[in-house]
Order: structure tokens, then sequence, then C-alpha cells
């Protein structure tokens, strides 16, 4: 089975083909959070251009389904990470990609190669471990009853994951529950510098954080990101927080307006000139030197839902398998095994 990828859309692809393999230059990574920026990839699989009226062009990449998921779990971590991680990853991945396939918006392709559905970077981080890992799962997903489980993942929960409902749709399932994950706050920079990609390890302190905003400051922040003028900011409260924490809606008043936003991913947009770790966080007004300051102390990186890669990364580093892993953080699952 094979799964049609939209690696990136611009006015021209750069490209080179080569006897196996094609290059694409300046492809776009992290679109809209902090580690947005710009790569050079190499992919196996047939390339196709999609020429569009408007005179942009679309590549997209045609491949097999277990060969994308090898390059999948060597994008979302590292291919050095710990072997049962790498497992657990295959798994949840390909569950994710069943289940999604024909439900995410996009009409040119089954999912794009970014955050918006799975990091998909090519042939360039993947290692021989990572096409161990994905083979030595073949075929296996998470079920709930009859269906495959919509496997959510993020990078660090900062100490409880999520219910689905706080993020996306107001609906829940019994496998994406909240939970407490004691394991992200043990990751030491030895096992974070081998299991994150060279871009991620540029973000620190994302267990815990804390963003500190003069009102004038988050007032310009969000006339940017949002559109709106809320003049002199006067308060930011959280009306509703998921299990962990995660606000899924804030009412921000100002002098010329009051709006309420949400859900989680909306609210880390509109507060950061890039993109909040997490909606995790507490808000703290004060006043200094005649200005009025806002201090949001967060936790977690992610929407918090499912599996938490860095806390599954520990829990592989002190030798669980990746079936506890999975059951960890989907519990009332079970693992359907290729027959």
């Amino acid at each position: 089975m094979q799964v049609r990828v939209g690696i990136l859309t611009a006015p021209h692809i750069d490209f080179e083909c080569y006897e196996h393999t094609f290059l694409l230059r300046h492809v776009r990574i992290g679109i809209g959070f902090h580690w947005d920026s710009y790569e050079d990839q190499e992919f196996a699989g047939e390339l196709e251009i999609i020429r569009h009226a408007d005179g942009t062009e679309t590549a997209v990449n045609t491949i097999d389904i277990e060969d994308y998921l090898c390059s999948v779990i060597s994008s979302e971590m590292s291919a050095d990470s710990p072997m049962e991680l790498l497992k657990a990853h295959a798994v949840i991945s390909r569950s994710w990609l069943m289940r999604a396939i024909g439900h995410t918006g996009h009409t040119e392709f089954d999912v794009c190669a970014d955050d918006h559905c799975q990091r998909y970077e090519g042939l360039r981080r993947m290692n021989s471990r990572a096409v161990e890992a994905v083979r030595a799962t073949a075929g296996q997903v998470l079920m709930w009853n009859d269906a495959i489980c919509d496997c959510r993942y993020h990078k660090c929960c900062g100490g409880k994951t999520e219910r689905y409902s706080t993020c996306w749709e107001d609906r829940d399932y019994p496998y994406l529950q909240p939970i407490d994950c004691p394991y992200c706050g043990e990751a030491t920079n030895h096992v974070l510098h081998k299991v994150l990609n060279d871009y991620d390890q540029k973000t620190r302190d994302f267990h815990d954080w804390r963003v500190i905003y003069s009102a004038d400051e988050l007032r310009d922040v969000l006339l940017v990101k949002t559109g709106v003028d809320y003049g002199v900011i006067e308060s930011l409260e959280p009306l509703h927080r998921g299990a962990s924490g995660r606000i899924s809606a804030l009412q921000i008043t100002g002098s010329r307006q009051t709006a309420t936003i949400g859900k989680e991913l909306a609210i880390r947009k509109a507060l950061s000139r890039s993109c909040l770790y997490s909606s995790w966080f507490d808000i703290h007004r004060y006043e200094s030197g005649g200005q009025v300051y806002f201090e949001l102390i967060g936790h977690g990186w992610g929407h918090g839902v499912g599996l938490c890669q860095i806390g599954a990364a520990v829990m592989a580093e002190k030798g669980m398998s990746y079936e506890v892993i999975l059951q960890t953080y989907y519990p009332e699952s079970r693992l359907l095994r290729k027959k």
C-alpha cells in the first residue's frame, strides 16, 4: 500500500532527480512553530509536480507506507533513539496514518510532510535502526473495539497528558485519557541529545518554562497574530482548562475589546511571535516601573495528548518494552499484530 505525501508548495519547486531518489531544495519545516526553518531533503519513491492556476507548484511524493514510516519515526525523533521507542513510534505513526487517510483536510495528497500531519523529512535522518524498528512491527496498529486508534502524540507532556477534547473536537476516546507521566521530567541531557534531532535540540527548558510580556508587547503580539487590536491589555483569564491544566478557552480583555480564543493551538499561536510551547500555563499580572507585565509560567511542549515522546524515550532507556510504552500512553487499546 502506498501513501501520497505533500512535501511543499512554492512558486517554483527546485528539485534534482537521481537514479533512485530525488532532492528537493528549500523545504520548509516546523511551519508556524518556533523551529520554523528550511532544509534540502532527499526522498525515495516517485515525485509528482502539481501545477496550480495561481502559478504555484506542489511537490508530492508517492511511497510505500512502510518506507514512509522509516522516515517519519526518524524525523519525529532521532533514529539513534532507544529501539523500543522507535518501535512504539512505528506502531502509533502507522495507526495514525491508517486512521487519518481521507480525513486530513488535504485534497491533492493524503498527508503533508510537516507537523500538521507527521514529520516526514526523507532519507537524511534515517539509518538502519529506523528500518529495523519498522520491520519488527510490520503491520502492527493499536485498536479500540473494531477501529484503529487515533494515535496522537507530542514532544513533552510536562508531567500529565491531556484529553482529546481539550485540543480538538468536543469528543473523547477511552484510549486518549489524561495520565500522570513522571518520565519526561527525568530526561537527562544525555538522553535528550540522543533522542532529539538537531533542530529540536535548540529548544531548551521545555518541561518547565516561562515567558514575560509587557502589556504593550502583548498587545503588539496579539495584533500581529490575530489581527485584533485589543487596546491596552488588562487581563488574561482562563475560562476552561483540561485535566492536565492546558487552557482550551482564554478570555482576553483589553481597553478596546474583549474576546475569547481557543482551543489549545489557537491560544499558543496568539500569545507568541512564533508559538508557545504549550497552553498549560499560569498567568501572573504585575506592575513594575510604572508598566504592567504578564508572566506565563508553563509546562510541556506540544498539545499533550497521547504519547509523550520524551517520556517514552526515558521509559525505553529504563528497559521498558514498546508494548509497555504503548499500554501506558494508550490505555484500553490493544496491539493488533499482523498474522
